[in-house]
């Protein structure tokens, strides 16, 4: 990759059989640094016969990888992840340049992206099928798993090396080869995802990077060689996703939008309930499908908990974060997202809820796409604020009188990714778990977020599929099984009669 962008410092490549290319899409995009609103690169959008040769060329690379031994496949992600490792603080840095989010922030996405290739190098042992001998008389039966085939993965800009890494990790130790589609807002970690596996010895063809908009997505979703597609983005987008891959045969996990909510009980430990919920809700400056975005006082106290998130939230330095600038929060990825967002806090007063912190009001640069924290009080079920995904640092607070009117309002909602509770009561916590409407639960956790070992498992219209991303459901995804019956005769003369299908009475 440096030899290409050394050349064309603004042209962003794409990787097709282990080698970076320059597109000749006269199709482009901006790729801002956030922090300071000035465009960094151009990324093209790929045509469609460049799309078409990158599938192709992993399609060319799939027999012979995936006769490779599972435990040499196993050892490439050994080596990769050793590479991030030595690599790490280049990794965090360029996230922060093209994303926004701060170092620390960018760090955490390394490490947990980093557990997702320590989860692929067990592979293995998660191949293993089940055997039982004497199924029938002299018949042994067992389940073995083989790769899918080519396999596409379309990510969103919040987490640009993170989300990746759900995908490609597990798809390729499982044998199968990949073709990934970053967002185009935020292709350069990809990038150097890419360039690093290559260092770790993947043959050619078995990862390949392309660019680009519907256009592609649309491409990857309809090409016949392509088996399966894993998506994570918004709703509307996953729902096409869903429809359009399934209906081309292909096998699709698709996790969209979130209205993650956040309740707290009247004997939550109120000071640690109120820094989950600053780093639920601002943390990634709000942009990420698990952030905290609806709080939930229960009984009488609605006021200390505003007055306390409107302080935590106006004592946060919001500010530039390339170069290791020391911030709590960083900026938006783009203008345009940051001005939507900034909408909503107009919608807000509109339909008469009262914006107590109002983000627009702190004192930020003039440059980059910041906007600060944003607490909405007196949000009604109803209301935009408490139905719309808003991706951005408003958190709403809608005030109830019990448990069960909480509970109510998980309900209604048509998300289901996280939500929390935060509280010292057993009872409460057991009867929020079981029934709360959302896929995944936090008792005094704010972001709920499973490890690699564990499957992210949205609920209604925040997943469309049947396996989720990560965990033993994620080698499932992109695993077949094959089950095999064996029987063998000791003898010419011995029986040839059935002993599975049997006819006479048992």
């Amino acid at each position: 990759m440096s030899s290409v962008t050394s050349a064309h410092p603004l042209a962003v490549p794409f990787l097709i059989g282990g080698r970076f290319e320059v597109s000749t899409s006269d199709r482009r995009g901006d790729v801002f640094n956030p922090s300071t609103g000035r465009v960094q690169a151009l990324v093209p959008f790929c045509t469609p016969a460049e799309i078409d040769r990158a599938v192709r060329c992993a399609a060319d690379a799939l027999p012979a990888w995936s006769e490779a031994p599972a435990v040499d496949r196993a050892r490439v992600m050994f080596r990769f992840r050793e590479l991030m490792s030595a690599r790490f603080e280049e990794l965090a840095a360029l996230v922060t340049r093209e994303h926004g989010k701060t170092l620390a922030e960018a760090r955490a996405e390394v490490q947990r992206g980093m557990e997702m290739i320590e989860f692929s190098c067990g592979i293995p042992s998660l191949l293993m099928g089940q055997a039982l001998e004497n199924i029938a008389t002299d018949v042994d039966c067992e389940t073995s798993r083989h790769p899918v085939g080519v396999c596409a993965g379309i990510t969103p800009f919040n987490f640009p090396l993170m989300v990746p890494l759900w995908m490609f990790p597990v798809a390729i130790a499982c044998g199968n080869t990949f073709v990934l589609k970053p967002s185009e807002k935020v292709p350069l970690s990809a990038l150097k995802l890419g360039d690093l596996l290559t260092e770790a010895g993947l043959p050619p063809g078995v990862f390949n990077i392309v660019h680009g908009d519907k256009t592609a997505v649309d491409a990857l979703l309809t090409h016949p060689l392509v088996r399966a597609i894993s998506f994570v983005g918004s709703t509307g987008v996953a729902r096409h996703v869903y429809e359009t891959g399934t209906a081309h045969g292909k096998r699709v996990q698709a996790a969209g939008g979130a209205k993650n909510h956040l309740i707290i009980m009247p004997d939550a430990d109120l000071e640690q309930a109120v820094k989950a919920l600053q780093a639920s809700a601002f943390g990634c400056a709000g942009e990420r499908c698990m952030a905290g975005s609806v709080a939930v006082p229960v009984g009488g106290i609605g006021d200390e908990l505003v007055e306390r998130l409107c302080r935590a939230g106006k004592a946060m330095k919001v500010g530039p974060t390339d170069g290791g600038a020391d911030v709590d929060m960083g900026p938006l990825v783009s203008r345009a997202h940051r001005d939507r967002v900034a909408t909503y806090l107009d919608v807000a007063r509109g339909e008469g809820a009262e914006v107590a912190l109002d983000g627009r009001a702190f004192d930020l640069p003039s440059t980059g796409f910041r906007l600060g924290p944003s607490v909405v009080d007196r949000v009604r079920p109803s209301m935009r604020l408490a139905r719309e995904e808003i991706f951005g640092p408003v958190l709403s607070v809608v005030r109830t009188g019990d448990l069960e009117e909480a509970l109510a309002i998980g309900r209604q909602c048509e998300y289901g990714n996280g939500a929390s509770i935060f509280t010292r009561g057993g009872w409460a916590a057991r009867a929020f778990k079981r029934r709360f409407n959302a896929g995944m639960i936090g008792i005094n956790v704010g972001v709920p977020a499973p490890m690699a070992w564990f499957p992210f498992t949205g609920w209604n219209k925040s997943f469309f599929g049947d396996l989720h991303i990560q965990g033993v459901e994620g080698v499932h995804f992109y695993t077949q099984q094959k089950m095999t019956m064996t029987r063998w005769f000791r003898a010419a003369t011995e029986s040839h009669a059935d002993p599975i299908w049997k006819t006479g009475k048992v």
